[in-house]
């Protein structure tokens, strides 16, 4: 506790000086007080003649594509023979997003002080998982640490395009619904009742289509803060429940996995990212029933995480790693063949990332061929709505002038 309290009051202080020859020296330290970076100063041979604390700005969130960036720099600068303290720094410094700063500020203290690099990323759960601590781990045993961030870099790069593909995926057909849905509401509430005065001084009986349309806007009219409040309101309660319970997290799970157009896209993403991960940690020399204790969570879909743990359970006892997986039943043939095949030839992790660059590949061409298909067809669908109303209000028009 003491320890926490201590680390809580620190900050950060920029500072300049002159060293033992005289010559102009700048840097930072972390300390509780100005009057102790200076004592720290003076004890290196530096006579500060400037300590000022830096002022820290608020960041956004840090976010798995950050981390991602991070990794890769910071395997570049081993392979390039930078000191592991100093890549911090160099990395630390030159981030756009100071929470990123921070957190890699904190890290570097704590291997400054003698904390091994894994143990000081397992501090941070939130923002290094257990695969990735693992790794760094394995790495650090196996003195190829360079290496293996290397591979993770790769790994978060691979995964977070997957994720990065998916949404753009869906966010197009969304964000059109979610623009109609306002374009209607606005034709709705502004526009025909308008259209209902001119009709009523007709003093004609109305088509049906119109009847329907004005009963559809006295409605918005009558309960929009209704409409617009349970919307938005079920909406946040839904995604709410999807984060937070098991079991609606279960069920949504499988139904993205059944729908009709993106469940084979869904469905050939997870697998792309649990070959992947797999193929990671076992190249790493992590033994596979630890190995596959992360896989299950990195595959992002809970039917993958159930079917993942009754796999290690099978492995642990002895049942080779395709049996298992045969056993599950949630996994595609080539995967099955080509798993058999790399423990047949004790190439496993070689196999299984070939069949993760297959289906990453499959998943780049149904993104394209996704936004090709979805053009007509929401063309199709905002045609027909907005077409459907402006019909339905010119009925009474058309029936006046035959009339006429």
């Amino acid at each position: 506790m003491a320890t926490a309290a201590k680390k809580a009051s620190e900050f950060v202080f920029e500072w300049e000086g002159r060293d033992r020859n005289g010559k102009q020296v700048r840097g930072e330290t972390r300390a509780a007080g100005e009057n102790q970076v200076m004592t720290t100063l003076r004890r290196q041979g530096v006579m500060p003649t400037k300590v000022k604390k830096r002022r820290m700005r608020s960041g956004s969130k840090i976010k798995p594509k950050d981390i991602a960036l991070f990794t890769r720099q910071l395997a570049t600068m081993m392979k390039a023979g930078v000191p592991l303290l100093q890549a911090f720094d160099i990395v630390g410094r030159g981030n756009a997003n100071p929470s990123v700063t921070k957190l890699l500020n904190d890290v570097r203290m704590d291997v400054e002080t003698g904390t091994s690099l894994s143990a000081a990323f397992r501090k941070y759960p939130l923002y290094f998982n257990a695969l990735y601590c693992n790794l760094v781990e394995a790495g650090e045993a196996a003195g190829i640490l360079e290496a293996l961030l290397d591979r993770l870099a790769v790994y978060m790069e691979k995964t977070e395009g997957i994720k990065s593909k998916i949404k753009s995926a869906l966010m197009y057909p969304i964000s059109v619904v979610v623009v109609a849905f306002i374009v209607v509401s606005v034709i709705m509430i502004f526009v025909i009742p308008a259209f209902k005065e001119v009709f009523t001084s007709f003093g004609a009986d109305l088509p049906a289509p119109t009847l329907f349309v004005i009963g559809l806007s006295e409605f918005f009219v009558a309960y929009w803060w209704l409409i617009f409040g349970g919307l938005g309101g079920g909406l946040y309660f839904f995604f709410q429940a999807w984060k937070r319970s098991e079991k609606v997290q279960q069920f949504m799970d499988r139904l993205m996995l059944k729908l009709p157009v993106f469940g084979d896209l869904v469905y050939k993403s997870v697998i792309a990212r649990w070959t992947r991960t797999l193929s990671t940690m076992f190249a790493a020399g992590v033994p596979l029933v630890e190995a596959l204790d992360s896989v299950g969570g990195a595959s992002g879909n809970s039917v993958y995480a159930t079917a993942t743990e009754r796999i290690q359970v099978e492995v642990s006892t002895g049942t080779s790693l395709t049996a298992a997986m045969t056993n599950a039943g949630v996994f595609p043939t080539m995967v099955l063949q080509m798993c058999a095949i790399g423990e047949e030839s004790g190439s496993l992790d070689h196999m299984l990332g070939k069949a993760a660059d297959f289906y990453e590949a499959e998943v780049d061409d149904m993104v394209a061929g996704l936004s090709s298909l979805m053009e007509p067809i929401i063309i199709v669908f905002l045609g027909g709505l907005i077409g459907g109303i402006v019909v339905s209000m010119y009925l009474p028009i058309f029936k006046l002038g035959a009339v006429v």
